[in-house]
């Protein structure tokens, strides 16, 4: 398995501690710098409100297969949470994109730490990511 760093996200969260959690509400504006040579997949982004982005947690060390969370005290399975400890430390946003700039996408709602290596930018596309009744588990009553 190989992955290509496609660009990187600029932040003003410089370290963990910083970086707020699940910053699906933020009002910060976040940049993410393509690299030249995938500018060019950037044609019509413009057209969407939303994106998804995949990114390297790259300050992240280390995993517990048992993991504690804000939300509960008691430990949930890993695969289970969105802690960034994980085997393969990959995040995901959805992101609101304020505007494009070249190769600079503005954005608004992300929750990654400066420096962080961009993986992959999709379309959120409420047809294709969003499903009814759903249900979330143990965080049920608490997010």
């Amino acid at each position: 398995m190989e992955l290509t760093q496609i660009g990187v996200i600029h932040t003003q969260y410089k370290t963990l501690s910083e970086c707020p959690r699940q910053t699906c509400k933020s009002e910060q504006i976040a940049e993410i710098e393509v690299y030249d040579d995938y500018v060019g997949g950037l044609k019509d982004v413009e057209g969407f409100s939303h994106i998804l982005i995949l990114y390297w947690l790259h300050k992240a060390t280390g995993y517990s297969l048992l993991v504690r969370t804000p939300w509960d005290a008691k430990p949930h399975g890993l695969f289970t949470t969105r802690s960034p400890r994980r085997p393969n430390p990959i995040g995901i946003s959805v992101v609101e994109l304020i505007e494009r700039r070249g190769h600079i996408l503005r954005i608004k709602g992300i929750d990654a730490i400066d420096g962080s290596p961009l993986i992959d930018i999709k379309p959120y596309v409420p047809e294709f990511n969003e499903k009814g009744a759903v249900k979330i588990g143990w965080l049920e009553g608490k997010v």
